[in-house]
């Protein structure tokens, strides 16, 4: 299985601008800029890369979540997941970089212990396809649980 988009970009880095496409359609010519990247935070001037990257991490979290619920007998009620990716200069650097994801968890699973919820949305932080592929960034979670 593999998954793609598309970026295009025009211009030099301060000033240019680029749009995002993925072949489901869900985003088509989304426009992205340095200011959407790094000066605006309400999203109106379009999205950005780390942007993209939380969605990609909470959702990726929460489908692996669900599969670790139901491997100890439960369905998930809901679950709920802020994934909040820090990026910022390189210490020593010009350079920025990712420098630590943090996922918010709200989780409504009827019949289960908090104790085994926190278990398995641990090991599902661990080992979610996009946790493992950012072993070199710190992921810390929080967690709220309704049982």
């Amino acid at each position: 299985m593999k998954r793609k988009a598309t970026s295009i970009w025009k211009g030099n880095g301060l000033e240019g601008k680029g749009h995002l496409s993925s072949p489901s359609g869900f985003f088509d010519n989304t426009p992205y800029t340095t200011k959407s990247r790094f000066e605006n935070e309400d999203g109106k001037l379009g999205t950005n890369p780390e942007e993209l990257l939380a969605a990609a991490h909470a959702g990726c979290f929460n489908m692996a979540l669900s599969f670790q619920v139901a491997n100890k007998g439960f369905d998930a009620d809901e679950l709920h997941t802020v994934a909040t990716v820090t990026i910022d200069k390189e210490q020593g650097s010009d350079d920025f970089g990712i420098q630590e994801i943090h996922l918010k968890l709200k989780g409504k699973v009827k019949g289960m212990s908090k104790e085994d919820f926190e278990v398995v949305a641990r090991v599902a932080k661990d080992n979610c396809p996009i946790s493992k592929a950012l072993k070199a960034v710190p992921i810390s979670l929080d967690i709220e649980f309704e049982g």
